[in-house]
């Protein structure tokens, strides 16, 4: 079949009423039934846009006047706004995001099986700016300009944003894109740094310099320099992430958070997945606590347990409290973070969750609570598979609705269970992003 490539744009431009807002942020409008897709827009709002792209059923333009703003618009914090990839939701009023958010949840779960919750939950928020924990930084060395670029990509290009200062990056992080950009372009591997991977931490502030060439004596004590003017420690990474290593090995940096109400620390790794708002994430962690509500007799079953986040506050309040998880690397973190926490009544075990013929005796044993937190693609696999007699409570925290609410059609419609409650979780503010949380009983 002949793959169709988008017409070129017209150049005239249009005015146009936006009547919503689509998953991705983006103003809906519509001429002669056509649907049109306005970046910068929101609803209500009358606007002039250019013509991006022209495709067979819908187009994508961008709005360059607001001749009649929504009064949910607000000044977008960040001056990179509208170059920068990230962060599409700027310009949309806090509070007007959450309930997007929440509307997309509920949109997603009616659409999937003419599901909705008893109960609404109320949003878990955290402020707007210098929230993010961890994240990726993309590096590109300008031959012509013979100087290196550190920051997010722009927004449809593959080009990088020249960010001078990044409001949603943790304080530790957010002013220096200057800083690396200039430290890069001062390198011999200049050309060979495709990114940087940060994990801030309550200790220490790691940055992953992806490297696919080896670094110089020089450059070692660049970095080496970096690290005590700017309060950061190196990590080397010149191949996947097992050959992740601090650029000093004889002192590590320490990274770790806590969860304080339930007198527990996680350690990590600078790769290792944990939330990327650490603020949200004590939230959240309280709340699956609490909806799970376990008591001294409760078996609880963590899938997806990662490297403990939920495990073990769980532990503090259940019986025996079984982590799951597909990740040998994860595992052997989450005995070691129970072992460091004095945790003995949590056990770990590793286990492909997405096998659709998996066999464990996990999945058979009774379990009265059960905790998922799925990567995008979901659980589907493991919850057909699982036994749910006599499960009191199950709470699903997701960071994709639309697997969530075909998951949540599996639990309501074929395994016995109501949708108590569900609700959003402001990981990510300012973006697109939906996360969310769910509880189901059994009936």
């Amino acid at each position: 079949m002949r793959r169709r490539h988008p017409r070129p744009p017209s150049t005239a431009p249009i005015e146009v009423v936006i009547e919503s807002l689509s998953h991705e942020g983006r103003g809906v409008a519509r001429i002669d039934g056509k649907t049109i897709f306005v970046d910068g827009a929101l609803p209500g709002e009358r606007v002039r846009a250019r013509y991006l792209r022209e495709h067979r059923r819908y187009d994508e333009t961008v709005a360059t006047e607001i001749l009649e703003p929504a009064p949910t618009r607000v000044e977008p914090p960040c001056r990179h706004y509208g170059v920068c990839g990230g962060c599409s939701l700027q310009h949309l009023d806090h509070e007007a995001q959450l309930r997007h958010k929440e509307a997309i949840l509920l949109e997603q779960l009616h659409h999937a099986g003419g599901i909705a919750p008893h109960s609404l939950l109320a949003p878990l928020t955290s402020p707007g700016e210098g929230y993010r924990q961890r994240g990726r930084l993309s590096a590109r060395f300008l031959a012509n300009k013979h100087r290196a670029q550190v920051g997010f990509r722009e927004r449809r290009s593959n080009m990088i944003t020249e960010i001078t200062h990044c409001e949603v990056l943790h304080p530790r992080v957010g002013a220096l894109m200057p800083d690396l950009s200039a430290l890069v372009s001062s390198l011999s591997v200049a050309d060979a740094v495709p990114q940087i991977e940060l994990a801030v931490s309550e200790q220490d502030c790691g940055l992953v310099l992806r490297h696919v060439r080896s670094i110089s004596s020089a450059d070692h004590e660049r970095l080496l320099a970096f690290e005590t003017e700017h309060d950061v420690r190196f990590y080397l990474q010149p191949g996947g992430e097992t050959t992740v290593v601090p650029l000093e090995p004889a002192r590590p940096p320490v990274l770790s958070y806590r969860l304080e109400e339930f007198d527990v620390e996680i350690r990590f790794g600078p790769t290792d997945f944990t939330q990327v708002n650490f603020h949200i994430n004590r939230q959240l962690v309280a709340r699956v606590v609490e909806l799970l509500n376990p008591d001294a007799q409760s078996q609880v079953l963590d899938l997806f347990c990662g490297l403990g986040n939920f495990s073990l506050p769980l532990a503090r309040r259940a019986g025996n409290v079984t982590g799951v998880e597909g990740l040998a690397h994860l595992v052997a973190g989450a005995r070691d973070n129970a072992a460091r926490n004095g945790i003995d009544n949590a056990e770990f075990l590793v286990a492909n969750l997405a096998r659709e013929d998996l066999e464990e005796p996990f999945l058979q044993r009774p379990w009265g609570r059960i905790l998922l937190d799925p990567p995008r693609i979901g659980a589907l696999e493991v919850l057909t598979l699982l036994n749910h007699t006599g499960v009191q409570a199950l709470v699903y925290v997701s960071c994709n609705p639309a697997t969530l609410a075909r998951d949540a059609a599996l639990l309501v419609n074929e395994k016995g269970y109501v949708l108590d409650a569900a609700g959003v979780v402001d990981m990510f503010p300012h973006t697109s992003h939906v996360e969310c949380l769910a509880k189901f009983t059994r009936q």
